[in-house]
C-alpha cells in the first residue's frame, strides 16, 4: 500500500473511502470521483495521485471534469488554475481548494476525508418540521439545483419515519398525484420543483386542485435572490406565475418568519381548500436556523361544522313539507358527510342523484341511488329528476355538464355562501355545513301525506337500464371489445372498498354510465378542470393516501400518453395500482365532436405502442385483451397482481 497524503500530516479522523478502482485513472487523467459526501477532483499524474476539493471556489464549477493542462487541473466553467497536489491556486491564496490524502491499495485508490460535519439545522428544516406538525406527510416530486437545501430537510425527514418522499417523472405527474389524495382525504399533499420550468411543470395540475376545490401545497426553489430579477438562468417570477392558481403564495426570505409562512401557507390550502404555494430561494433554504422553533396547528384551527341559520333553515323544512317527489342531489362537497345525508334520504324515500364528481358518494346497490346526473349519467338519474317536484342539492356546483333543472324549486346546502344561487336563483339558499344541516333537516323533518315511496319506480328504471346495458355490451366489430362490456366486468370484479381514478375522455363517458358502485367505493376525476391525463398520475397520490386500498386508474390512451414514464415511478415504489386502459387509437372524444359540428375528424389518430409490452417493460403486469371472453381473467389477474399492472382494452371509439 502507497499512501499520498500531500500535506505530511494525516489526522486520525479521517474516513477512508474507495474513489477509484486499480487502473481506472489514465496517466494525465483528472476525474470527479465520490469520497463519502464529498467529490474530489482525483488525478493521476507522474505516476502519482492527488487529491483535491471538486468545488471550484469562483462559482462551484466541478473540477474533476476539468482538463490537465501545463500540470495544472483547470476548471472547465472559467479556466482557473489548480495544482492536483496541493491545491494551490493560480489566482492566489485566497482561492486555494482543500486537499486529501491517498491511499493506493490493491484493490483501488482510497481517499481519506474528514467526518461529516453535524447536520445543521436549516431554514428549510424548520419548513419541512411545520408541514408535518400539520400532518403534512406525503410529497411528489423532482430534486434539483435549486431546492437542495430543502431536498435535504425533506431527506432527513424521511430518515426519521416524519415523511414519505415520491420522486416522479414529470412534475406535471406530482401536482395531479397532491391533488388526488387531496380530494381523497381533505388534507394536503405537497408537491415540489425547482425554478423556473420545475415549478410551471406543476402549474396544470394544481389548476384541477384549484377547480375541484383540493387542499395542496406546492414548493418551489428558486434562483438565489442576488441573481432573481437580472434574468438568470431559469429565474422567472414565479410569485406572478402562480397568481391566479392559488389560495396564498409568498416568498420567503432570509428574515421571514419562517415557520409562521408555512403555517399560513398549510391554513390557507385548509379553510380555502385549494392551492397554498411557498418560494424558496437557493441561499434561504440553507441559512442555519438552530434556534427557530416549528409551528403547529394547535390553537390555530377552527371548528367548521356551522349550523344553518334558523330562518333559511324552516324555509327549507316547509318546503320539503309542501313536496310529495322530492329528490336529493349530492356533489363532490358531500364526499365525507354522506351518512347523514342518506338517512335524510331513507325518511324522505327520495331518490339520490350524483353529480359526476359525486359517482359512488352513495353505492348504486342502495335502493334509493339512481346513478349520476349529466352528460355523463344514467337515464336512471334524469327520469327521477325530471318528475320530482323538489330538489334538495348538497354541495353541488350546478356545472352545465351536470344538467340540474334550473326549472325544478331547489334547496341549495354548501359551505361556501358564493357557491349559493351562483348562476341562477334558487328558492332556499341554505349556508352550513352539509352533514350538520342535513341533519338539523332531519331533525325538523315535516313530510306532505302524500309523500310517495319512490323505490319501487327507482327500481323499475334501473331494471330497463340494466337490460340496455346487457345488450350494448356486445355491439362492437370483432376484434375490439365494447366500452360497457368493460364497465360490467370492471362493476363486478372491482372490490367493495376500491378506490377509482379516472381520466378525461370517451372512456369517462362510459364510465358514468355503465359502471355501478358499490360498499365503500371512491372515485376520483378531474372534475371542472376536465384535464387529460389526470387518471394515471392520480392513482399514484390515491395509493400513497389509502395503500391498503385497492387502486384502480381508468384511462384512454391520450390520457395515459401524456405521463406515460410515471408508470416506471410507480413501479419504482412498489405501488398496487391496477390500471385499466381503454385503446381506441384515438382521441374518440374529440373526434366525435368534430363529426357532430359536422367537421371532417382530423388529426385526433394516435400512434401508439404496445402498451401491455411497454409495462412488462417496465417490470410490472401487462396484458392486451381484444377479445370480450378474456375480459374477466385480465382484469382479475391483474387485480391480484401485488404491484403495478395494466390491461389494455382495444376498444371501438364510437363505442361509449
Amino acid at each position: 500500500m502507497t499512501v499520498q497524503d500531500g500535506t505530511g500530516e494525516i489526522g486520525q479522523e479521517l474516513e477512508w473511502h474507495k474513489a477509484a478502482e486499480p487502473g481506472e485513472l489514465s496517466e494525465g487523467q483528472v476525474s470527479a470521483c465520490p469520497a463519502g459526501l464529498k467529490t474530489v477532483a482525483l488525478t493521476k499524474l507522474n505516476g502519482r495521485y492527488g487529491a483535491i476539493d471538486n468545488r471550484c471556489p469562483h462559482q462551484g464549477g466541478p473540477l474533476g471534469q476539468g482538463t490537465l493542462e501545463n500540470d495544472k487541473i483547470r476548471c472547465p466553467w472559467h479556466g482557473f488554475d489548480f495544482d492536483p497536489f496541493t491545491g494551490q491556486a493560480a489566482g492566489g491564496p485566497d482561492f486555494d481548494v482543500p486537499i486529501y490524502p491517498v491511499q493506493v491499495r490493491d484493490d483501488g485508490i482510497y481517499v481519506g476525508t474528514p467526518p461529516p460535519a453535524a447536520a445543521r439545522r436549516t431554514v428549510s428544516d424548520v419548513l419541512v418540521e411545520t408541514m408535518t406538525n400539520w400532518g403534512v406527510d406525503t410529497i411528489f416530486g423532482m430534486v434539483g439545483h435549486s431546492n437542495l437545501g430543502i431536498a435535504e430537510a425533506l431527506h432527513r425527514a424521511e430518515t426519521e419515519g416524519k415523511m414519505r418522499y415520491f420522486g416522479i417523472r414529470h412534475e406535471g405527474a406530482a401536482a395531479f398525484a397532491a391533488s388526488a389524495y387531496g380530494k381523497l382525504t381533505g388534507r394536503p399533499a405537497a408537491c415540489f420543483g425547482i425554478a423556473g420550468p420545475g415549478s410551471t411543470n406543476l402549474l396544470t395540475g394544481l389548476y384541477d386542485a384549484k377547480a375541484d376545490r383540493a387542499p395542496v401545497l406546492a414548493l418551489s426553489g428558486n434562483v438565489d435572490s442576488a441573481v432573481a430579477g437580472k434574468g438568470a438562468f431559469q429565474d422567472i417570477d414565479l410569485l406572478a406565475a402562480f397568481a391566479d392558481v392559488a389560495v396564498y403564495s409568498e416568498m420567503v426570505r432570509a428574515g421571514s418568519e419562517h415557520a409562521e409562512l408555512m403555517t399560513l401557507a398549510l391554513k390557507h390550502a385548509i379553510l380555502d381548500r385549494g392551492v397554498a404555494h411557498l418560494v424558496v430561494p437557493d441561499e434561504v433554504q440553507i441559512i442555519e436556523a438552530p434556534d427557530q422553533r416549528a409551528s403547529g396547528p394547535e390553537g390555530r384551527m377552527p371548528d367548521l361544522r356551522v349550523a344553518p341559520p334558523s330562518a333559511p333553515l324552516e324555509q327549507a323544512i316547509d318546503r320539503i313539507a309542501a313536496a310529495t317527489r322530492p329528490v336529493i342531489v349530492v356533489g363532490a362537497g358531500a364526499k365525507f358527510d354522506m351518512p347523514a345525508v342518506v338517512a335524510l334520504a331513507e325518511r324522505l324515500q327520495a331518490p339520490v342523484l350524483t353529480t359526476f364528481k359525486a359517482k359512488g358518494q352513495i353505492p348504486d346497490e342502495h335502493p334509493l341511488a339512481c346513478g349520476t346526473l349529466g352528460r355523463s349519467g344514467t337515464p336512471v338519474a334524469s327520469w327521477m329528476m325530471n318528475k320530482a317536484d323538489l330538489l334538495v342539492v348538497f354541495g353541488a356546483s350546478f356545472s352545465n355538464h351536470t344538467g340540474i333543472s334550473p326549472y325544478k324549486p331547489i334547496i341549495q346546502v354548501d359551505t361556501d355562501p358564493l357557491a349559493l344561487g351562483r348562476f341562477a336563483p334558487v328558492a332556499v339558499p341554505l349556508l352550513g355545513d352539509v352533514g350538520v344541516t342535513a341533519a338539523a333537516l332531519l331533525q325538523g323533518l315535516r313530510t306532505h301525506p302524500g309523500l310517495v315511496d319512490q323505490r319501487p319506480e327507482i327500481a323499475d328504471r334501473w331494471s330497463v337500464w340494466r337490460t340496455e346495458k346487457a345488450r350494448r355490451t356486445t355491439a362492437c366489430p370483432s376484434g375490439r371489445v365494447a366500452a360497457a362490456a368493460v364497465f360490467a366486468e370492471l362493476s363486478h370484479l372491482t372490490p367493495a372498498n376500491a378506490v377509482l381514478t379516472v381520466d378525461v375522455g370517451n372512456h369517462a363517458y362510459s364510465f358514468g354510465r355503465y359502471f355501478e358502485t358499490k360498499g365503500q367505493q371512491a372515485v376520483l376525476m378531474s372534475g371542472y378542470l376536465g384535464s387529460i391525463g389526470f387518471g394515471f398520475p392520480a392513482a399514484m397520490g390515491a395509493w400513497a393516501a389509502a395503500p391498503d386500498r385497492p387502486i384502480i386508474a381508468v384511462t384512454g390512451d391520450g390520457g395515459f400518453g401524456q405521463y406515460l414514464a410515471d408508470f416506471t415511478t410507480a413501479v419504482k415504489y412498489g405501488m398496487d395500482i391496477t390500471h385499466i386502459l381503454l385503446n381506441n387509437g384515438e382521441l374518440g372524444k374529440i373526434s366525435q365532436e368534430q363529426r357532430s359540428s359536422e367537421y371532417e375528424v382530423w388529426q385526433t389518430s394516435l400512434h401508439n405502442p404496445d402498451f401491455a409490452s411497454f409495462a412488462q417493460n417496465c417490470g410490472a403486469y401487462g396484458r392486451q385483451v381484444s377479445n370480450p371472453a378474456d375480459l374477466r381473467s385480465a382484469i382479475a389477474e391483474a387485480l391480484s397482481h401485488p404491484g403495478p399492472a395494466l390491461v389494455e382494452i382495444v376498444t371501438d371509439a364510437r363505442s361509449n
